[in-house]
């Protein structure tokens, strides 16, 4: 409980909607307030490599948070991607933009990435964290069944890795589960100890 004790004297803002970061946090024992600024840009150079992508939209995230960084303040934002094939699958754009993603990822092994910026006034860490996830061969039924019954539009890559196509899906992962679903809880507790 060392961690939850040291944050007591901070006032915690998880600058993301995602229910799952915030289920997380939650699970973490994280006292937070959720704050957020729409339309935020997730643009990036071409010139960055492909596995810095996260950290760059999670540190780009947290400077339209500046004005929240007060005294006791501590700002956590994140960004996922999902990389197959050297390529970044963002969110859907719709029901068969989805389908198309799974098609893509089915039999196929590829990278999550979770970039994070932690900020107060006094330090900035920013970190990501990988994980290898191996789908198993996926049906058009199957691939169907799951855009239709859970609609993972704000979901990168088209899935969540705690729901259904996660649990008939997915063959194995290397690394961080949580991280696959949005925040690197592990890191993250290393890091607010830090604090």
């Amino acid at each position: 409980m060392a961690m939850v004790e040291k944050l007591k004297e901070y006032k915690v803002i998880l600058a993301s909607g995602s229910p799952r970061r915030q289920s997380l946090l939650t699970e973490m024992g994280v006292k937070f307030e959720v704050v957020l600024h729409n339309d935020i840009p997730e643009d990036f150079p071409e010139t960055i490599p492909i596995v810095k992508v996260a950290e760059f939209l999670a540190e780009k995230k947290a400077g339209f948070y500046q004005s929240e960084i007060k005294d006791n303040s501590l700002v956590i934002t994140a960004d996922t991607v999902v990389i197959l094939d050297n390529e970044i699958l963002g969110k859907p754009i719709d029901a068969n933009d989805a389908c198309k993603m799974l098609r893509k990822l089915s039999g196929k092994s590829h990278s999550v990435i979770t970039g994070v910026c932690i900020q107060s006034q006094v330090k900035k860490i920013i970190f990501s964290e990988e994980t290898k996830v191996k789908f198993k061969q996926l049906t058009d039924s199957e691939i169907h069944h799951y855009v239709e019954n859970y609609k993972p539009y704000d979901k990168a890559g088209s899935y969540g890795i705690q729901e259904w196509i996660g649990l008939v899906g997915i063959q194995g992962i290397e690394g961080c589960y949580f991280n696959v679903m949005g925040l690197p809880v592990s890191r993250i507790y290393d890091v607010l100890l830090s604090y």
